[in-house]
């Protein structure tokens, strides 16, 4: 099974070659039931933004998962070689790294098979950073805070991808999810933050979020807090905005059709948009 359609190079369980003719077994259980972790982070001008964190998370999705971690070490030497193996494409422009590890070789059930050695890829796609502003929807499906899978960042996609082309359908580029108390908890690749009377708020991890790499960045770089909020404080929010590797900070202008936050860019996200740059230009491993 192809991994990718692309002329990068691509590294495979120790191999670096051509991202169009990698292959996993078909029979990968990453593929036959979505068991593996994985993160994409942003890379500018080769260098990959906020590694370490990155790569800590990854390990945290791995022991949640109870997939054998390679380690930090291991990882770091993978991402160096696919980094270099694509220099000369990655040297002028913005793109993704995607490194992945699932459970290897498997069966059609769920059961991993005893003794599979896990599979690890990582390659390289271009992706144009977001626009300033975006539209989200609500779905009438819910997080669950206490799900097996909470916080972890698994490539088991399939309710995000659903619930993203109902977005698209509706002119939206994301969409937000309630837990399962019928609390604000993210969207399918992004944390949300509010304004709510003065105050910039972002739902808590305790309420299903995956604590995203941006998130808590801005945690540390603003004054924003964590704090429950139900669905309904998207309307009435002086302020919205969502946070992702690639979206950074992005205005949220309209949910279900229906202003937000005025409509437009507003002075709190502002300045989470610059405080967010200038943590980036201090240090792009933070």
């Amino acid at each position: 099974m192809g991994l990718a359609d692309s002329d990068g190079i691509a590294w495979v369980n120790g191999q670096l070659l051509p991202a169009g003719e990698a292959t996993l077994p078909l029979l990968d259980h990453g593929i036959t039931v979505g068991d593996g972790v994985f993160e994409s982070m942003k890379v500018v001008a080769g260098r990959p933004f906020a590694l370490t964190r990155h790569l800590r998370r990854m390990a945290r999705s791995a022991a949640g998962l109870r997939l054998n971690f390679p380690g930090e070490a291991m990882l770091r030497l993978v991402v160096g070689e696919v980094l270099a193996a694509n220099a000369a494409a990655l040297k002028d422009t913005t793109a993704v790294l995607r490194v992945t590890l699932t459970g290897g070789r498997g069966a059609i059930g769920s059961p991993r098979l005893p003794g599979a050695e896990p599979s690890l890829f990582a390659l390289v796609t271009w992706h144009d950073l977001e626009p300033p502003e975006t539209s989200v929807i609500t779905v009438p499906f819910s997080r669950n805070q206490h799900g097996g899978l909470a916080g972890l960042k698994t490539t088991s996609y399939a309710e995000n991808v659903l619930a993203v082309e109902m977005a698209r359908a509706k002119g939206a580029s994301e969409a937000l999810f309630p837990n399962t108390d019928g609390r604000l908890t993210e969207g399918t690749g992004s944390n949300v933050f509010l304004v709510l009377g003065g105050e910039l708020v972002t739902p808590p991890l305790s309420d299903g979020a995956l604590g995203g790499v941006t998130r808590d960045l801005l945690l540390e770089w603003t004054e924003a807090v964590e704090r429950s909020v139900p669905m309904s404080a998207l309307w009435e929010a002086d302020e919205v905005f969502i946070t992702s590797s690639f979206r950074n900070v992005q205005a949220v202008v309209a949910a279900d059709g229906h202003p937000v936050g005025g409509g437009r860019l507003g002075p709190v996200t502002q300045g989470a948009c610059e405080a967010f740059a200038a943590g980036e230009a201090r240090s792009f491993d933070p």
